[in-house]
């Protein structure tokens, strides 16, 4: 979907249209960008920012509180849509997902006429506009769906992979961040084809098993099948700051509303987490973790902002400078979501009783 958030406030407010608008907290506090309008990214406004800094550069910008509830429902009708075509559908988040349609409901030749009809039923059923990348492989699908944004499709095919890999710049390979974007530029490889050019054990040797996979994709492989429901093993969000700060309590109160996200998506998800994990990247790209597993277990934003300031004790933050800030749950009890009604069950496991798999 097409900034989907923003897009969604747009729709259902005539007057934010065609304005900039900033889903996420307002810009007198520490709060950060959850979303913003096509409007707004054009003062060079993107996602996790500080909603302070979203204001600075644009001072006329609309910021809206986000409504989960009205995302959530737009994003039911939209997989509605996709179960129209295939049952292979791995959603992504609420306004993303893969979908193999090799073998389809309607018998449908070709994935590029699936993608054209499901961007235009989206459009009539939801007033909202989606774009899709087509191709072989799960790598080049999820690229492409970004490469021609709003409103449109990018083919790869086989034919064209090398060519479309060789001229992608590095830091729109998906997987790559930004400090892996930064040691790429560091060792030359600056797009595709400079990737191309590493061998396997040269990438394995200055970037781990991660290595393996950016050898892989740099040649168009990647053998991941569309998996309908898989394990989510944690719920997190992260921010990175355009400048370092050392400000304990403005990292705080940034915690806690990267909490309160959190919060809301588990809520949205009927799950409940029992390990809170705090991440803290410094200025000099070393990262930690602290982490706290509760007996009681985590259900929402409140559970998750009560340990906060522990962890965040426990590390060098506010003494050496901090560029990103993230909050994660894992250690689900219980897990629901559409399609995936299945249950794990506790170990050790009582007689009489079957097994079962969890998905999410």
């Amino acid at each position: 979907m097409d900034a989907f958030f923003a897009a969604v406030e747009q729709r259902d407010n005539r007057a934010l249209r065609g304005r900039p608008v900033i889903v996420g907290g307002p810009p007198d506090s520490r709060g950060v960008v959850a979303a913003c309008s096509y409007e707004a990214r054009r003062f060079g406004i993107h996602s996790a920012m500080p909603s302070s800094m979203a204001y600075r550069l644009c001072p006329q910008a609309v910021f809206v509180r986000g409504r989960f509830d009205a995302y959530h429902e737009v994003s039911e009708q939209i997989q509605e849509i996709f179960h129209e075509y295939t049952d292979l559908v791995e959603p992504l988040s609420l306004d993303e997902a893969y979908l193999d349609v090799t073998e389809n409901r309607l018998n449908i030749p070709s994935a590029t006429w699936i993608a054209d009809e499901i961007r235009k039923k989206i459009f009539n059923v939801t007033h909202l506009t989606a774009s899709a990348g087509v191709s072989y492989n799960k790598f080049l699908a999820k690229v492409a769906s970004d490469f021609n944004k709003p409103d449109g499709i990018t083919v790869v095919t086989p034919d064209l992979a090398d060519d479309f890999i060789s001229r992608l710049p590095i830091g729109k390979f998906h997987g790559i961040g930004k400090a892996t974007e930064k040691r790429m530029k560091d060792l030359g490889v600056h797009t595709g084809a400079d990737l191309r050019r590493m061998d396997r054990h040269t990438l394995v040797r200055c970037f781990g098993k991660s290595g393996e996979w950016y050898y892989e994709i740099a040649h168009g492989r990647d053998c991941r099948e569309v998996e309908p429901c898989h394990e989510r093993k944690s719920v997190g969000k992260e921010t990175t700051f355009q400048k370092d700060i050392s400000d304990r309590e403005a990292m705080l109160k940034i915690l806690k509303d990267l909490a309160r996200q959190v919060g809301g998506i588990m809520e949205e998800m009927q799950i409940s987490g029992r390990t809170v994990t705090l991440k803290v990247k410094y200025h000099d790209f070393i990262s930690c973790t602290r982490s706290l597993t509760i007996a009681e277990g985590i259900t929402t934003a409140e559970d998750i902002i009560r340990h906060i300031p522990l962890l965040l004790n426990k590390t060098e933050a506010g003494d050496r400078l901090v560029r990103l800030l993230g909050v994660s749950v894992s250690g689900f009890d219980r897990e629901i979501e559409k399609g995936c009604t299945d249950i794990q069950l506790l170990l050790p496991f009582r007689e009489n009783l079957s097994f079962a798999r969890m998905y999410a």
